[in-house]
């Protein structure tokens, strides 16, 4: 999904693309919310940094966008997880993975989600970027972006990962900061590291970084103890020190 809203806007990001392939499956195929809406939501941070460049407005924008697509895309499938669309997970079976996708033809219906949700999404970043903004918060407006910045990512990809805030656009679900953690280590390989589904490296972030900081939970929500009710909600829980441990364990580069 990246790669085609990228196309979209003759905007190809050949590295960014490949490494959000990882989050695919709802983040490693555990299930999470689905590859397109990481995807879709990345390339409205690109576009917002292309149209607004570095800072808060770019960040709430991005954010406002996700809002939107995982809004659109529960109203496209009724779902927003993958294992609630795919009936399975990274712990399914090498039959079930067979009678799923094969038998029951999920490959074809993800391809044709993805064409059905692609015009959408291009839809919704173009129409949130078109509307004035009257109150832009100062930093730090996303614990993703917040995240990337501690990572020590580039500017464009600091705005590409805060639509991934409070699990994905407010939403609550899978950690924002995770896949943001996944996604810039992925890049931080180079674009001639293998991808792999069971990369040490990412595994450790998971195991080692990530969980032991959340109590164990994958889903924001969860961690936080309630979703949050607006960007501003969600900026001043981030200036308050909000995940500030789990933020620090992500940004400790793993060897």
């Amino acid at each position: 999904m990246l790669r085609v809203l990228n196309e979209a806007y003759d905007e190809r990001k050949q590295l960014e693309e490949k490494s959000s392939a990882l989050l695919a499956g709802g983040i490693m195929q555990h299930g999470y919310q689905c590859g397109m809406i990481w995807g879709s939501v990345l390339a409205a941070g690109a576009e917002a940094y292309e149209r607004f460049g570095a800072g808060p407005e770019a960040e709430v924008r991005a954010i406002m966008a996700a809002e939107k697509l995982v809004e659109e895309f529960q109203n496209c499938t009724g779902e927003v997880d993958c294992i609630e669309i795919t009936e399975i997970d990274k712990s399914a079976s090498t039959l079930k993975m067979i009678y799923v996708f094969l038998i029951k033809g999920k490959t074809f219906s993800c391809f044709k989600l993805s064409g059905k949700f692609a015009p959408i999404a291009f839809k919704i970043i173009n129409k949130t970027f078109e509307k004035e903004l009257t109150d832009i918060p100062k930093l730090p407006v996303s614990c993703a972006a917040e995240l990337a910045r501690k990572m020590g990512a580039s500017e464009k990809h600091i705005v590409m990962a805060a639509g991934l805030a409070a699990g994905i656009g407010l939403y609550g679900g899978a950690c924002g900061a995770l896949g943001t953690a996944i996604w810039i280590r992925t890049m931080q390989k180079g674009a001639d590291a293998k991808l792999d589904f069971n990369d040490p490296l990412v595994i450790e972030i998971i195991e080692k970084s990530f969980l032991p900081n959340s109590d164990y939970e994958f889903e924001c929500s969860d961690i936080v103890g309630r979703k949050f009710e607006n960007i501003e909600d969600h900026t001043q829980f981030i200036r308050e020190g909000g995940c500030a441990e789990l933020i620090e364990a992500l940004a400790e580069k793993n060897e």
